[in-house]
């Protein structure tokens, strides 16, 4: 998976800010991930994620992540789309930013999804990355909604949002670990991502994946 390839233009595409570059991952890039995600995400107490991936052992977890990953690259289309992004700070893969979107090039409307390795959490790392997707999002692709939701107990992700400046968008319930929790939706508009915007991020290769996300300009 190199960086040239004519018929898939999105291993090309690069975001980079002050401390970050986030990119379609390589083999090598999934294989480090996996092993970060091995060592651990979160603390085993709690839960952040809606689908409780990591309450397998290890080596499962691992091999899962890796198969998530070419799965969804796999069933790519511009209508209904995944670009799940490694986060490299310093050469060292500490992360990885999801963007996704349906009927994009319709609703202009993105959701985000993340998670760091646990050594690698209060660091500000994960503002920064989520900053990046968002600026693809809007200043990139032309979107005009970018949404994303996180448990009421995930002070940490709400943080985030919040410095960014999601807005409140209700809430649902739904069952983790045998127990009911409450999921809280957030909504960034275009006005409130432009008066959020702190980090400076650069986009390259955009022009040639944009048929992939379902745009021609």
């Amino acid at each position: 998976m190199g960086t040239t390839l004519r018929h898939w233009p999105l291993f090309g595409l690069r975001l980079r800010t002050p401390r970050l570059e986030l990119r379609l991952p390589s083999l090598a890039d999934l294989d480090e991930l996996a092993g970060l995600a091995a060592e651990g995400v979160h603390d085993p107490a709690v839960m952040p994620f809606g689908v409780p991936w990591t309450d397998v052992p290890p080596d499962q977890r691992a091999r899962n992540l890796l198969q998530f990953h070419l799965r969804q690259l796999g069933a790519w289309s511009p209508q209904d789309w995944t670009l799940n992004l490694v986060v490299d700070s310093g050469g060292t893969i500490v992360g990885t930013q999801g963007l996704s979107g349906r009927d994009f090039a319709l609703l202009r409307e993105v959701h985000t999804g993340s998670w760091l390795g646990q050594r690698y959490h209060r660091q500000g790392i994960g503002t920064e990355m989520r900053a990046a997707v968002l600026h693809l999002a809007f200043a990139g692709l032309g979107a005009e909604y970018a949404t994303s939701e996180a448990f009421t107990d995930n002070a940490a992700s709400l943080g985030v949002s919040r410095k960014l400046g999601y807005v409140f968008d209700g809430t649902y319930r739904q069952v983790i670990r045998g127990k009911p929790a409450t999921q809280q939706r957030l909504r960034l508009d275009r006005a409130g991502w432009r008066a959020h915007r702190t980090t400076e991020v650069e986009i390259a290769g955009l022009p040639a994946c944009l048929p992939d996300f379902g745009l021609t300009t």
